[in-house]
């Protein structure tokens, strides 16, 4: 990631208007909000909580170096500790990361963003076909012993992620288990999560994972359709449907905080997972028209 000497961004908020930035202030291509991505963000964020009724002090720092904070993190791979001195404190930002975490803020944003994508594609905000899929990851000294186990077909001690997506490859619900689950156990949970969410879906995507009572359950208990895509050659071949779940996959990938799984708490990686989502999204959506 290249680092400015100076800011270059026309509505930084690091510095007031008409004070020359610090040497300090910089633009991380790769991470820092355009003023397009700012503007589609900034309205699903919440109130503050000095003007939410509550009392309390003014946030010192702006939300949207926060943000930046967060942004190039999650896309760097890094420590919260090792943040730049640009950034504000990094007790500060994982702060707001957790707390917004616990609220469920980066999922609500995540959702939102998903629905614009969908609309601007010309598509229901509301999906009726599903695919799952899991990827396990390895883990970190930091993810505790409870939270983590050994996937003895990929032989990765670590941890789990469980995804659906919509045909598109937008992610529409995601759990976090020990590595060592099987998928069609870990899947009850990721399908009744999906079918509370989504009313409209019927019919869902699987690999032969997922095969046995599995689709009996889904059928007879959500009155979903488990359809599972098969190999019919030995080797690389593109599958259908299942492609655009493993692409999904590599644009989460994509951002090295999610390479490995670095969080005490499940929880916090599907925040991580929703974040790199989030980045993804709004670089698309900011190049669509004005915001």
């Amino acid at each position: 990631m290249s680092l400015s000497p100076a800011c270059v961004c026309s509505s930084c908020p690091a510095h007031p208007v008409g004070v020359s930035a610090p040497p300090t202030c910089g633009f991380y291509p790769s991470s820092s909000l355009t003023d397009a991505q700012w503007a589609i963000i900034e309205p699903l964020l919440p109130a503050p909580g000095n003007t939410a009724g509550r009392g309390g002090r003014p946030e010192k720092h702006p939300r949207r170096l926060v943000l930046d904070a967060i942004f190039y993190l999650v896309r760097g791979g890094i420590a919260w500790r090792q943040l730049p001195v640009g950034f504000p404190p990094p007790t500060t930002v994982y702060d707001r990361f957790r707390a917004w975490a616990k609220a469920g803020v980066w999922q609500g944003i995540h959702d939102a963003l998903r629905d614009l994508v969908r609309l601007y594609e010309g598509r229901d905000p509301q999906p009726t076909a599903a695919i799952i899929d899991s990827q396990s990851v390895r883990a970190a000294d930091t993810v505790p012993r409870a939270g983590r186990g050994y996937d003895a077909g990929k032989k990765i001690n670590g941890t789990k992620r469980h995804l659906a997506v919509d045909t598109g490859g937008l992610l529409l619900a995601v759990i976090v288990t020990m590595a060592g689950l099987q998928d069609r156990d870990a899947a009850h949970r990721l399908l009744a999560g999906l079918r509370e969410r989504f009313t409209t879906i019927a019919l869902v995507w699987a690999d032969a994972g997922y095969a046995g009572r599995l689709l009996v359950w889904a059928r007879n208990v959500l009155h979903l359709t488990v359809q599972i895509v098969k190999r019919t050659e030995p080797g690389f071949v593109v599958l259908p449907r299942r492609w655009v779940v493993e692409r999904t996959f590599a644009w989460i990938s994509k951002h090295r905080r999610c390479v490995r799984d670095y969080e005490t708490k499940p929880g916090h990686h599907e925040a991580m997972i929703y974040i790199a989502m989030i980045m993804t999204m709004s670089r698309r959506l900011a190049r669509t028209g004005n915001w």
